[in-house]
């Protein structure tokens, strides 16, 4: 089955993190100051949005998930703010209120949605006596599905490695937006989702992609970790497993504004997606259409079920039609991550007719996707003779492509498309006819990577031999 949307309203996430609130100041610039080299931003307008763990737990709430927010403030007007700001958004706060640190605050000045400066207003909760946020914790953990911990090095999570170990007594799973340098801060976390920065501080710095992959590996035993999710910025997103090849997806961002809280909206999403039910390579899928539309926002932002539905129909409309063999690799890894199940087939559909429209839609209905791989014309010369193809390899690709049922359509020049077959490795392989299973073309390789291959029936008394013969005995008899 395809990536779908889950029913976000029945998972109930924990967030636990640096809570801070971001402060926007906005107007237009016209001149420079005349007492400093600085532009002068008349300020028309102000916002405030929740910030750091309260934009994951905000993030949750948009997404109509059940969203509860632990972590500290200060006792003060901002701390009051984002209390009834996110209560009016759905988010169940649990704050710990404290008397000797302020609510962290950042400030941020914009001309032309452009950041021209960001004022920094707090001391941190490093040193606290964590005991009343640890025992909120015990308290909270029991009637949640995931527990998120958002680490911007605050302070609030000194104390992460014993919260981890309350959740998998408790056998939930836990996600980390780390910040610590050494992740075996998070010792025994599900799912960690570093940035390329925050991974290299970590894991030391790659010569090469294999390199990236070995020292991520190294990180999941030596930290106990069960998945490891790199954010790559605009090379998108690489999650590692134990055992297991790693996924990479691309990113899916069309315009970049401002980065500002895209990773609070990716662990959000993944932890939602998760809580949900899915899969962690379905919920990652989910978390990076989610960073794609929260990048083209300025400053700290969300994403709705109704954006997510329209990046997905985007994704599928997106990638189709004539492609080359690269260009099919990489679209058919993306749509497996996506969950979707991959369809595959092959012939010279030279004169394209009723009986290959009708076998095309069959083996569309097997699947997610549907893959046809055409022989060039050469090796169609080879295996119909010198009069044949009737039309160009160019001509019968543009005419399957152009029908709803086919999703990519790719050249192969050997005698069969085995090598290609073994390189895809569809879910499914079909051919028509009164093929044997047994000998066709690819079908070790499918099997082995737990496929199927099925033979479909063609519609009986249509080819393209015989409208060929039917076209020369009317020219005949025309004469």
């Amino acid at each position: 089955m395809s990536l779908q949307i889950p029913a976000f309203d029945r998972a109930r996430i924990l967030v636990v993190g640096d809570i801070m609130l971001d402060r926007y100041w906005s107007g237009q610039t016209s001149r420079i100051s005349p007492e400093a080299p600085v532009p002068v931003v008349h300020v028309k307008a102000n916002e405030e949005r929740p910030g750091g763990a309260a934009n994951v737990a905000l993030n949750i709430a948009s997404l109509g998930g059940q969203a509860i927010l632990l972590g500290y403030v200060g006792n003060d007007e901002a701390g009051q703010s984002l209390a009834k700001t996110l209560r009016a958004r759905g988010v169940q706060t649990h704050f710990v209120t404290l008397d000797n640190a302020p609510t962290i605050t950042k400030l941020r000045i914009l001309s032309r949605h452009q950041q021209l400066i960001r004022l920094d207003f707090e001391e941190g909760f490093s040193g606290q006596d964590h005991s009343s946020l640890q025992a909120g914790f015990r308290n909270l953990l029991t009637d949640v599905d995931v527990v998120v911990l958002s680490d911007y090095r605050k302070g609030t999570l000194e104390q992460a490695r014993e919260l981890i170990a309350l959740a998998r007594d408790a056998g939930k799973p836990v996600v980390v937006d780390p910040k610590a340098k050494d992740f075996a801060t998070y010792h025994g976390a599900t799912i960690i989702t570093p940035n390329l920065a925050e991974f290299r501080e970590a894991a030391g710095d790659w010569v090469d992609e294999a390199d990236l992959v070995k020292r991520g590996r190294e990180l999941l035993i030596r930290c106990e970790l069960g998945n490891l999710l790199i954010t790559r910025s605009e090379h998108g997103m690489t999650l590692l497993r134990g055992g297991m090849e790693p996924y990479n997806l691309p990113t899916r961002a069309r315009e970049v504004f401002d980065v500002t809280g895209a990773g609070d909206t990716v662990v959000a999403v993944l932890a939602a997606g998760m809580a949900a039910g899915l899969p962690v390579e379905q919920a990652m899928a989910l978390a990076n259409l989610a960073a794609g539309i929260v990048v083209g926002k300025v400053g700290t932002a969300t994403v709705s079920v109704p954006e997510l539905h329209k990046a997905l129909q985007q994704h599928k409309a997106q990638v189709k039609g004539v492609v080359s063999e690269e260009q099919l690799l990489a679209a058919v890894q993306e749509a497996r991550v996506h969950g979707e199940r991959i369809v595959m087939t092959n012939g010279c559909f030279d004169i394209l007719h009723v009986g290959h429209v009708t076998y095309l839609e069959e083996a569309r209905k097997l699947g997610d996707r549907l893959i046809v791989a055409v022989n060039t014309d050469a090796s169609v010369r080879e295996l119909k003779g010198p009069t044949r193809p009737v039309n160009t390899m160019a001509n019968r690709m543009k005419m399957l492509a152009a029908l709803s049922c086919v999703d990519w359509v790719v050249d192969f020049s050997e005698d069969t498309p085995e090598r290609l077959i073994c390189a895809v490795k569809p879910d499914l392989l079909v051919k028509g006819g009164d093929n044997d299973p047994q000998k066709i073309p690819g079908n070790r390789c499918v099997w082995d990577n737990g496929g199927d291959v099925v033979v479909l029936s063609f519609v009986d008394g249509v080819s393209t031999t015989s409208t060929i013969a039917r076209i020369q005995n009317m020219e005949k008899e025309a004469r």
